[in-house]
């Protein structure tokens, strides 16, 4: 039977983008089905709710989902949609790869590395927060488990040896959060012992900051906590160009959910340059989860393609001319050859 795919189009640019991604997916002829669901201000200005139940249903259902961007309304009392996301379905695994493509804009042009986020407890779930009254003086508690910090180490290693990846390094602030940081240290340092053909590194969270920059081909396969991989996962976005080439996935053992991590960029929506990369790259990403490796390959080796030899179809943020239309149109072509 065909994997039927819950879709959320997203917000700003995330229908153009989600459009030019299911263009190459069915020029892949994968067998997908699409659910296209609701969620973002749209829903919000239908339903009354970021996220309908029934989009909730359907994610269950299905048991994965596509994500454009999504904006989440400021300063109105709503939380994220990603964070209340990760905890309805227990999402804990934020996997982010950072790839080198030709074109764009950075210091390097040979990144290929994995930062792989505890995503759902530590500082961003942080309990206890109160501010006292006189305004002076706030508190908030990070809770860490061993159960978060095991099943998050296991999934970096088993993704490791996934992808024949040789190295993983715990991101850590042991030294300091003796207590919380210490934990998760501990717990890597056990399950690094069950994959003994992976070299097993453990490195302090500012030196770590320093070493992506000066010399990043050192890293292969990171792991850290909630913070931390939400800071380093940026930084080595930066290293490849930008969030713009930047794919997310958020796994669970009941659902996963991939997205472009980038925001919904409503200055430039309806103007037809939006780049759809980091949302092909997150299909890529969903399709190795569904052992269509294969084509999630050849989606990445279409978009080097045509960054190299058909750089008039690609949008202007990767020094084209073309538009979000003409760069969809020479992927789903370049995935068939």
């Amino acid at each position: 039977m065909p994997q039927t795919i819950a879709i959320i189009e997203g917000d700003g640019i995330g229908p153009e983008i989600m459009d030019a991604t299911l263009k190459v997916l069915d020029a892949l002829d994968c067998g997908l089905d699409y659910d296209v669901i609701e969620a973002g201000l749209g829903a919000l200005e239908k339903h009354g709710t970021l996220i309908p139940q029934a989009s909730l249903d359907s994610i269950a259902e299905h048991g994965l989902a596509l994500k454009g961007p999504l904006t989440t309304p400021v300063g109105k009392g709503f939380s994220s949609i990603n964070v209340q996301l990760r905890r309805h379905f227990d999402l804990y695994a934020n996997v982010r790869p950072a790839i080198s493509f030709p074109g764009t804009r950075s210091r390097y042009d040979d990144i290929d590395l994995i930062t792989v986020r505890e995503n759902t407890e530590g500082a961003y779930m942080a309990e206890g927060q109160s501010v006292s009254e006189d305004g002076e003086t706030a508190v908030a508690s990070i809770r860490t488990t061993r159960k978060g910090s095991e099943r998050i180490v296991r999934h970096a290693f088993e993704l490791a040896r996934a992808k024949g990846r040789k190295k993983v390094t715990a991101v850590h602030k042991a030294n300091i959060i003796k207590s919380s940081s210490g934990l998760f240290l501990d717990v890597a340092r056990e399950v690094a012992k069950d994959f003994p053909e992976i070299e097993f590194q453990e490195m302090i969270v500012d030196n770590a900051c320093m070493q992506l920059v000066m010399n990043p081909h050192q890293f292969d396969v990171i792991v850290t906590t909630n913070l931390f991989g939400d800071i380093l996962s940026d930084l080595c976005a930066g290293l490849v160009g930008g969030l713009g080439m930047a794919p997310g996935a958020n796994i669970g053992k009941q659902a996963a959910i991939f997205e472009a991590v980038h925001g919904s960029a409503p200055d430039i929506a309806g103007r037809g340059v939006a780049n759809p990369c980091a949302l092909l790259l997150a299909a890529a990403e969903m399709l190795d989860y569904l052992d269509m490796k294969d084509k999630g390959t050849r989606i990445r080796v279409a978009i080097r393609k045509v960054l190299e030899t058909s750089r008039e179809q690609v949008t202007p943020d990767l020094g084209g001319s073309g538009t979000t239309e003409t760069f969809a149109n020479a992927l789903a072509a370049a995935v068939k050859d």
